[in-house]
């Protein structure tokens, strides 16, 4: 029984021997044919063919035929039309471009080079961060918010609510103030000037101012100045409808169907209106050039929007829709005037008075 132990383990001491003489050679022959197989190329610089490691084809081309020897730039073929590659590239075909969406606009057209860059719409956006399957509508500020900053391509309108308190009591402080002071310093200049011997009333649209006749003309002139200086500015300008009255009385009116809600309502069919005649309109119509400018920064719908707000608060009782359809054809706008008439009658914000 020894003898049959001491037998078993000589033979497994002889087999151990013998596959440790094999492994190195056959590992070898592993290594040697998986190097065959797999080739590391520079990635960004080289792309693997046949074994070997071939220079890559320049950005706005593509692999047309691959290299024979290691470290070679094979064939490389322009891309063609509404197909490119960005960078350096072992491509065998140029990508396709991008087409953009239908709620986008094209930013950047594609080149060989580069890819469609899309953007959104005018009066539309998408947050960079996100992912833009859809463009949101801008937003637009309420009734008692102001704009900060304009809605653009990837981001949306910005508002605050508009300021109140303070800022609104020195105005009403101030003027009462100015307005005591003008009077008082009129009745010394009256007190203290020669009287009149007769007088002349002007056909002034807001107040009427006499003018001493019995002065001298410098006097006369000088009176009269200083009068007109107190007038406001933009009575210079007169409405249409106060210049034209006669035609007023004969055109037909339109009354609203829900007061100041149906006028309001209209003011988004006033995009129609030529961007050239903006300024001329919102001055036609009363507004300063203040508060025009401070609404530059709008896309135009936004703008013609806000600005139609600025009157609406501004005239008060007095806003009319018909004052802003005359207004309109008096700057030769009849077709856009008569748009945005169908529109507001077809919606039943308005209808003829005579109806």
């Amino acid at each position: 029984m020894r003898y049959v132990i001491f037998l078993i383990l000589f033979l497994l001491n002889i087999i151990h021997a013998a596959k440790s003489h094999l492994d190195p050679a056959w590992s070898q022959g592993s290594i040697k044919n998986r190097s065959s197989r797999d080739v590391s190329c520079k990635d960004g610089l080289e792309y693997g063919h046949d074994n070997i490691c071939c220079l890559n084809c320049p950005a706005g081309t593509y692999v047309k035929k691959a290299c024979l020897n290691a470290l070679e730039k094979g064939m490389c073929e322009p891309c063609e039309f509404d197909t490119y590659t960005e960078h350096g590239n072992g491509l065998w075909k140029c990508l396709s471009c991008t087409k953009c969406r239908i709620d986008q606009e094209t930013a950047e057209k594609c080149t060989s080079t580069q890819n469609t860059k899309c953007q959104c719409k005018q009066g539309s956006f998408c947050l960079p961060d996100q992912a833009c399957e859809v463009c949101k509508k801008c937003s637009r500020c309420e009734d008692d918010e102001e704009t900060v900053k304009g809605c653009t391509p990837i981001s949306n309108t910005v508002c605050r609510k508009r300021s109140t308190g303070s800022s609104i009591s020195v105005p009403f402080i101030i003027g009462p103030l100015i307005a005591m002071l003008v009077c008082i310093g009129g009745i010394i200049y009256w007190t203290k000037s020669k009287p009149c011997n007769r007088a002349v009333t002007s056909r002034s649209p807001r107040e009427m101012v006499k003018i001493c006749m019995g002065d001298s003309e410098e006097v006369r002139e000088e009176r009269q100045n200083a009068q007109n200086s107190k007038i406001d500015d933009s009575s210079q300008l007169q409405p249409f409808l106060e210049q034209n009255y006669t035609e007023r009385e004969s055109s037909r009116r339109l009354v609203p169907l829900n007061g100041e809600e149906s006028l309001k309502k209209t003011f988004d069919f006033f995009e129609e209106m030529d961007v050239h005649y903006h300024n001329r309109f919102f001055r036609f119509i009363g507004l300063s050039d203040n508060a025009i400018k401070s609404t530059e920064p709008l896309i135009p719908e936004d703008r013609v929007y806000e600005l139609l707000k600025i009157w609406m608060e501004k005239e008060g009782l007095k806003a009319d829709f018909n004052s802003l359809i005359e207004a309109l054809i008096y700057l030769d706008q009849r077709l856009s005037a008569e748009n945005i008439v169908t529109k507001a009658i077809s919606n039943g914000y308005f209808k003829y008075e005579d109806e």
